[in-house]
C-alpha cells in the first residue's frame, strides 16, 4: 500500500512513521486509535510550526523522533521493547542531505534519548557509528541525558516478551503476527493481553520510528530511532544505525527513513538503492520506492516499508505490510494521520 503526494512547487515538508506490520482493524479500540493518531498529529502540528518559521531540516527530524521516543505507544525510547535477556538495547542514526554527514548510536542502554545521541555522534565525534557502552560515555560527554536501563521499560513490553516466550516464537518484530496470538490465545502468558491491544500486535510489530524532512532552503534530512526486536538476542542490530539501510539523506535526490526486517533492509541497503535509482536511474521518487519496497525488499524476505521526500518536497510514504503508522505535514499546515491500508 503507498501513499504519493507530488507537487509543483517546491515545499517545506515533514513526513513520520511509527512503524508497520500486521494492523487489524478489528483489534483496535477507537481509545486506543486516537491515541496513535493524536501522538502523531501533535508532533506534525509542533514540526509544522518549525518549518514555518524557518528551521533547519535535521532539526526538524531530529525533534520529531525525539518526540517520538518519549511516547510509549512507540517501540523506541521510553516503550522500547525487551530483548531474550529482558534488557532494552536502543538504536538510532540521522543524516544530514546537505553533505551527508551521519550519525549513529547502537546497543545503548542509559541514554534518554537515543537521537540526541546520534546527532551528537554526527557532530562532535569524527565518527559515524558509536556502540555500547562507549557511545553511552561519548553522549555523556556531551552533556545528553543518563536514566537507569529500567525507565524505558513498560508493563506491557514485558508483557509482549514473556508472551512471545510462552508462545515459542523465537526473535519477533514489534508490529507483526496478530492473526497467530488470537489463534494461540488459550496458550498466552498470564497478563499478556495487554500486548496485542493495539492495531498491530505490539509484540511483533516492526516498530522503528522515523523522520524525513524538506526545509524552506530546499536541504533534506532524515532520523530514525528503535527499540529494535521483542525477544532479540543481545547484541544485534537491525538497519536503524546503518546509513544507506535505514536511514539517508542526500540533497541531490532524497531522504528515507525505513521501518521493517532489519536484516533485510540491511542487504537490499534500501535507504541508499531509493537514491541510487533516483539520482543514478533518473527515477522519480514514487517508481523508486515502489520498486525498492514491493520488487527489492520481498526478494531477501523484507517486509515493512520507508517515507521518503525529495528535493521538491514531493513525499512517498508507502509498505507491503497491513499498514503502518504514519503523516505528513507542510509548513504552517494541518496534519494528516493514516495507519491503516486505503488511508
Amino acid at each position: 500500500m503507498t501513499a504519493s503526494f507530488p507537487t509543483a512547487l517546491p515545499r517545506p515538508v515533514l513526513a513520520l512513521h511509527g512503524g508497520a506490520g500486521t494492523i487489524r482493524r478489528d483489534r483496535m479500540s477507537a481509545e486506543m486509535e486516537s491515541a496513535y493518531r493524536a501522538a502523531l498529529a501533535a508532533i506534525l502540528a509542533d514540526g509544522a510550526r518549525q518549518l514555518a518559521r524557518g528551521d533547519a531540516a535535521m532539526d526538524v527530524a531530529v525533534e520529531a523522533v525525539r518526540r517520538l521516543e518519549e511516547c510509549e505507544l512507540f517501540n523506541a525510547g521510553k516503550g522500547a521493547v525487551y530483548t531474550a535477556d529482558e534488557r532494552h538495547e536502543l538504536d538510532a542514526s540521522v543524516m544530514d542531505g546537505r553533505d551527508r554527514a551521519a550519525g549513529a548510536v547502537a546497543g545503548v542502554t542509559r541514554v534518554r534519548n537515543p537521537v540526541l545521541a546520534a546527532r551528537a555522534v554526527m557532530a562532535h565525534s569524527g565518527h559515524v557509528l558509536l556502540i555500547g557502552p562507549a557511545a553511552e560515555a561519548f553522549a555523556f560527554d556531551q552533556g545528553l541525558e543518563r536514566v537507569e536501563p529500567t525507565w524505558f521499560g513498560t508493563p506491557q513490553r514485558l508483557a509482549q516478551l514473556r508472551q512471545a516466550r510462552a508462545l515459542a516464537l523465537g526473535q519477533v518484530l514489534d508490529h507483526d503476527g496478530q492473526s497467530a496470538v488470537a489463534a494461540d490465545a488459550s496458550t498466552a502468558a498470564p497478563g499478556a493481553a495487554s500486548a496485542s491491544s493495539g492495531p498491530i500486535d505490539d509484540r511483533t510489530k516492526f516498530g522503528t520510528v522515523g523522520a524525513v524532512v524538506r526545509d524552506a532552503a530546499g536541504h533534506l534530512a532524515a532520523a530514525t530511532s528503535t527499540g529494535g526486536m521483542t525477544n532479540k538476542r543481545p547484541g544485534r542490530v537491525g538497519d536503524s544505525p546503518i546509513p544507506g539501510a535505514g536511514c539517508y539523506a542526500d540533497d541531490r535526490c532524497v531522504a528515507v527513513s525505513c521501518t521493517g526486517t532489519g536484516e533485510a533492509f540491511i542487504r537490499a541497503a534500501a535507504a541508499h538503492e531509493v537514491g541510487a535509482l533516483m539520482r543514478i536511474g533518473g527515477l522519480p521518487l514514487a517508481e523508486a520506492c515502489t520498486r525498492v519496497v514491493f520488487d527489492e525488499l520481498p526478494e531477501v524476505g523484507g517486509d515493512g516499508g520507508l517515507i521518503a521526500v525529495d528535493g521538491l518536497g514531493n513525499l512517498w510514504l508507502g509498505f507491503n505490510t497491513e499498514g503502518m503508522y504514519r503523516g505528513w505535514v507542510e509548513a504552517g499546515g494541518e496534519p494528516l494521520v493514516a495507519i491503516y491500508r486505503g488511508e
